[in-house]
């Protein structure tokens, strides 16, 4: 039996193989952020599907961290009723579950929340939506921790397995990591610990309302991509020895940010024509030239976080490890886990096209998932569409 088929704990929780399900937005919630049948559905056929860890969607843990407008809430307690319909929809099909918390910090638009979105400093204007973002005040760091803390208190409640904080893409927990984003000279930036205080403050505040026996993982970036030097491999393997002291239980490596490296971070295909046929007409002409000089220049490499992944594994300790970023053949995903560079191997888009490609793998029908990152099932997401694969041949209805 391939070493990806062994089960393996973390922190008592008994996972049956080594493959996550990678958050990504999937576009199917109510606009109030209410789960939906379509959501429900999408995550019972890839526990069906046999992935040993499912880790859903982003799921916004305030009404001003809010993304995108179909995007999953877990900011207030009308929320836990149908969290708990989409865990027991998993748990019915043997999965496991694990929701992911999150903020946008700067990456959003006022149009979304009713305000000015808001980050850890205001210097410079995104390149996508033009946003210039507004400092956050002491009371608005304080409150924002306490968030995080009551969303982790409402997965306990829904019946999660697990936690993770999305601290990578360029949103707030990650704006706070990150020297490119973080230009505070006060007790929440201006040195390595000052940055990482948000992040430590978060993990503080949610294991004091979780049990001790629930997980909590961490999705970090390994390197910014950005304009200026943010989060670099060395960086953030001095934020896993930090990690590590707080007993973290798995750290996910990813990489880049969505507005302004976010090609870096799901490397394949450039989907301009999808992209701007979903913005306002004053956006595409500036957008238009932006996304066609990006057209072929971001081949997938599989594995492409993996060297910064062998980095931040040399500084984990017992801290479990999975890399994401654009594994598709099995033969190497075996060389990842064997090796010891990583314990698991985190996928997004090969899910999308393929939701029971686990299963296929282990009865020895696949050795390559079909996904060519073409990207339109993430243009399809900017849009306000459901996730889904968009090309022709895709699996996904037909394995219901």
């Amino acid at each position: 039996m391939s070493v990806l088929f062994s089960p393996i704990e973390i922190r008592g929780l008994k996972v049956k193989n080594r493959f996550i399900h990678s958050a990504t937005a999937e576009s199917m919630a109510l606009p109030t952020g209410d789960v939906t049948d379509q959501l429900i559905k999408r995550y019972r056929r890839l526990a069906k599907g046999e992935v040993g860890l499912i880790i859903p969607g982003y799921m916004y843990v305030h009404p001003f961290g809010k993304a995108m407008l179909y995007q999953t809430g877990i900011h207030n307690d009308n929320m836990i009723p149908g969290l708990k319909r989409l865990v027991d929809a998993i748990h019915e099909e043997g999965g496991k579950v694990v929701f992911q918390l999150f903020h946008a910090g700067r990456q959003t638009k006022k149009s979304l929340i009713g305000r000015q979105p808001m980050g850890p400093s205001s210097e410079g204007r995104d390149p996508m939506f033009f946003v210039k973002p507004r400092i956050m005040t002491e009371i608005e760091i304080l409150e924002v921790i306490d968030a995080f803390s009551k969303a982790a208190e409402r997965a306990v409640k829904a019946g999660a397995d697990g936690i993770q904080i999305h601290a990578a893409h360029g949103y707030l927990v990650n704006e706070f990591l990150s020297p490119f984003f973080n230009r505070r000279n006060d007790a929440w930036g201006g040195s390595d610990e000052n940055q990482f205080r948000f992040l430590k403050k978060i993990i503080l505040a949610i294991r004091r309302k979780i049990p001790d026996r629930m997980p909590l993982l961490i999705k970090i970036n390994s390197n910014d991509y950005t304009p200026k030097e943010g989060i670099t491999p060395a960086l953030a393997g001095k934020y896993t020895k930090w990690l590590a002291d707080m007993e973290i239980d798995l750290i996910e490596v990813s990489c880049g940010s969505v507005f302004y490296s976010l090609f870096k971070s799901i490397r394949g295909e450039v989907p301009a024509k999808s992209m701007l046929d979903g913005l306002p007409w004053w956006q595409k002409p500036l957008a238009r030239p932006a996304l066609k000089s990006m057209v072929g220049k971001f081949d997938v490499e599989e594995g492409y976080n993996l060297e910064a992944t062998k980095i931040i594994r040399s500084k984990s300790g017992e801290i479990a490890i999975s890399s994401v970023g654009g594994f598709r053949q099995l033969k190497n995903m075996e060389a990842v886990i064997d090796e010891g560079f990583s314990d698991f191997i985190s996928m997004c888009r090969p899910f999308i096209r393929e939701p029971y490609i686990v299963k296929k793998f282990k009865e020895g029908k696949k050795d390559v998932a079909d996904c060519k990152s073409c990207n339109e099932c993430l243009a399809g997401i900017a849009n306000n569409k459901p996730v889904r694969c968009y090309k022709n041949g895709s699996t996904e209805s037909a394995e219901s």
